[in-house]
């Protein structure tokens, strides 16, 4: 296992995080607790759940093994999240001051700690001012209830306007985003990327694996079935899958993930995870996982060294595409600039 920058920040976490949502859902408490056990003993650090998370379980999930495994505890790097629905009340959603002090609070009540490390707001709330939400946050790094603070799921022109909003007040920043991204989800590329580069924030992706798309399970025209997600319920996601199915780029991607994974005798999911931990920005990449197998494997991804052509043969297979303005005209701009052109 490889380490890295939590973000703009000086706490150090793996490059492969453990994310639960999982927990209490699709893995019981012990298989559960059997994957964090795996995910330590591989030099894990670094683990993700949100209150959200199974009505809460996820968290309490956590808790016991935190409380149950002392020593190894004081190497976790915790993160949660707030935002979403946790009770029918108007004020039990959102980026208020009134629900985030409850939220945060009840996180740590189920989670057994102080302190979490890392505080993130699961998505845009556009009733909520933004000063309000950012003061919280940093009154509750003061307090000593949280380390630092990030966000999920938030589009370019919010995080920009969050980053600044929050050097105006003179407060700290935050240091981390965390969005879906993979090689079949790469339309961040367009801005939210540029925005947390520009921030300086680090890259917490979720669903590398494309809703398991990228781990090769799949034939063209062949539903799912069997022991997935979508193979244990077809009405999941089925519209959703039909689409991807149907686009040729999905199966451009999937033949140059599955030649490169022959070549190091490797698994597709490995390739996939091991190119994304090349992008720029990126802290930490979060694994989901069901079995303990599924998460031993995907972390060998931290092992996989692509070479340049292969990380460019994958880029290129997987390039998002950027026909529509402003961004095909932003590329012929680009493109001019490169070559002299003045158009």
């Amino acid at each position: 296992m490889k380490y890295r920058n939590l973000g703009n920040s000086g706490a150090i976490v793996s490059e492969l995080t453990l994310g639960t949502m999982t927990f209490g859902a699709e893995a019981d408490e012990a298989t559960s607790h059997a994957i964090v056990d795996a995910f330590v003993d591989n030099g894990g650090t670094f683990i993700d759940t949100a209150d959200v998370y199974s009505a809460g379980e996820s968290e309490r999930i956590v808790g016991r093994w935190l409380s149950a495994n002392p020593e190894a505890a004081k190497q976790i790097v915790v993160a949660t999240k707030g935002r979403f629905p946790m009770g029918d009340g108007p004020n039990d959603l959102g980026l208020s001051r009134r629900h985030l002090r409850t939220a945060l609070d009840a996180s740590l009540t189920r989670l057994g700690v102080d302190h979490i490390d890392l505080y993130q707001m699961h998505a845009w709330d556009a009733l909520t001012p933004i000063d309000e939400t950012l003061t919280f946050l940093d009154d509750a790094v003061t307090a000593g209830k949280i380390g630092y603070y990030g966000f999920s799921n938030y589009l370019g022109w919010q995080l920009t306007k969050a980053v600044h909003r929050a050097a105006a007040l003179n407060i700290a920043p935050p240091v981390t985003l965390q969005p879906q991204y993979s090689l079949l989800v790469r339309d961040i590329e367009h801005e939210v990327v540029p925005a947390a580069i520009d921030a300086n924030v680090g890259l917490l992706p979720w669903s590398p694996l494309g809703g398991g798309w990228l781990t090769g399970k799949y034939e063209r025209d062949v539903p799912p079935t069997g022991a997935s997600r979508l193979g244990e319920d077809p009405k999941r996601g089925m519209e959703a899958w039909e689409a991807r199915n149907a686009d040729e780029r999905t199966w451009t991607v999937l033949a140059a993930v599955e030649a490169i994974a022959r070549d190091h005798d490797a698994t597709a999911s490995q390739v996939a995870i091991a190119w994304l931990l090349t992008r720029p920005a990126m802290t930490s990449v979060i694994l989901g996982a069901r079995t303990v197998d599924q998460l031993v494997d995907n972390l060998g991804a931290s092992d996989l060294e692509l070479s340049d052509s292969e990380i460019a043969r994958l880029s290129d297979a997987s390039a998002p595409r950027a026909d529509d303005y402003p961004y095909g005209s932003a590329g012929v701009a680009q493109r001019d600039r490169k070559i002299g052109g003045g158009r």
